[in-house]
């Protein structure tokens, strides 16, 4: 038997095996099983090429347009920012991946309008892995639906998940020690819905024998097998609803309750109508509110305040960080900086490397001749 037919036989027991405390250490060995023969297929498939898309990452974040053919995401690229994206109303226009640049707040963000995602992308269907692959290096996702078809929703999370990408999600908090003997020893800092044996048990099958874990949440089996597993990654995402300009304002109440039917508050989703050009500018602003930047303005010396070019870092960045942004040799000389604005107790506030940053800040670095 070959590995696509073991892994169907373990997906058809999981899926007819009832979830129960008796049956739950058997489900989460088998979960434990497929999610190593699905990195073992994946492993081969992918040692003949399938590398992905080769897109170079620039500016101060990148954003992965995520939708179905035909949606409207190169109309979109192509109306926010240089990009040029060939159009067509029919599937699969985009063959290649374009990279576009637009300004937001004065942060130079990279949008990436990857090939239209369709089922199986996961398995390889479409070019799927390569498209994906670009996905997975994004710092944000945009779904794009069409106003017509948004239980597209649904297809694209399940893709992205056999894929590895948990959207929306924090990695799980568990930390594994491995020890020389005294087998598996299992603590946790709250009631966990798994006994100590399922975990053990999902644990041996990941290879562990004699290891310390603790968990630090509540965790069911897939998460516990990803807490494991050291490739997943976690991805915010926004949600925006394209072709407004071609539905009648009724209909409008009809949408909102199938986003909410997936757990989206209509209000959290951005309406645009790519083709007209509307609502791109709370589109950019979602984008930024969910990236979580903030702008440092540097006080450079003999020119003042850069009003033009802030330095973009993420919330919680500290002078250190910005340090590290600006590269060079900032890092060796640095002596103090003074701040003004949000974070500054005063004007002029004299700082260290572990002073943290807010938006809008003004940053003036004094430095070792």
């Amino acid at each position: 038997m070959g590995l696509e037919e073991e892994i169907e036989a373990i997906e058809e027991e999981i899926a007819n095996t009832p979830y129960n405390k008796s049956t739950e250490a058997h489900i989460g060995r088998l979960k434990s099983k497929l999610a190593q023969k699905k990195e073992k297929l994946e492993n081969q498939s992918g040692s003949g090429g399938g590398q992905g898309y080769a897109v170079e990452k620039h500016g101060d974040a990148s954003v992965a347009l995520v939708g179905f053919p035909s949606v409207g995401k190169s109309t979109l690229i192509n109306a926010m920012t240089n990009a040029d994206s060939e159009t067509g109303e029919y599937e699969f226009t985009t063959l290649t991946v374009n990279p576009g640049m637009v300004d937001i707040n004065g942060a130079h963000i990279q949008l990436l309008d990857v090939p239209g995602l369709i089922e199986g992308a996961a398995d390889g269907r479409g070019g799927g892995k390569e498209v994906l692959s670009v996905v997975r290096s994004a710092d944000l996702l945009v779904f794009m639906l069409s106003v017509f078809e948004i239980e597209q929703y649904d297809r694209l999370r399940t893709e992205l998940y056999n894929n590895k990408i948990r959207i929306d999600q924090t990695p799980p908090r568990v930390t594994i020690r491995k020890k020389i003997k005294d087998g598996i020893k299992v603590t946790s800092t709250v009631d966990q819905p798994m006994d100590d044996d399922t975990i053990k048990q999902v644990l041996r099958e990941h290879g562990y024998v004699n290891a310390d874990i603790n968990l630090g949440e509540e965790l069911d089996i897939d998460r516990l097998i990803d807490g494991i597993m050291d490739n997943r990654v976690y991805t915010p995402s926004i949600v925006t609803i394209n072709k407004t300009d071609l539905i009648e304002p009724s209909y409008k109440e009809q949408v909102d309750e199938e986003l909410r039917k997936r757990d989206i508050d209509p209000e959290e989703a951005t309406f645009i109508s790519a083709v007209e050009e509307k609502g791109l500018d709370a589109l950019k602003e979602r984008i930024w509110e969910q990236l979580g930047l903030i702008r440092v303005y540097m006080d450079k010396p003999g020119r003042g305040v850069d009003w033009e070019e802030p330095l973009v870092v993420p919330e919680g960045a500290t002078i250190e960080d910005a340090l590290s942004k600006l590269g060079g040799d900032f890092e060796d000389r640095f002596r103090f900086a003074r701040i003004r604005g949000p974070s500054a107790k005063h004007d002029g506030q004299q700082v260290g490397e572990d002073h943290v940053l807010e938006d809008e800040d003004v940053l003036k670095l004094v430095l070792r001749k």
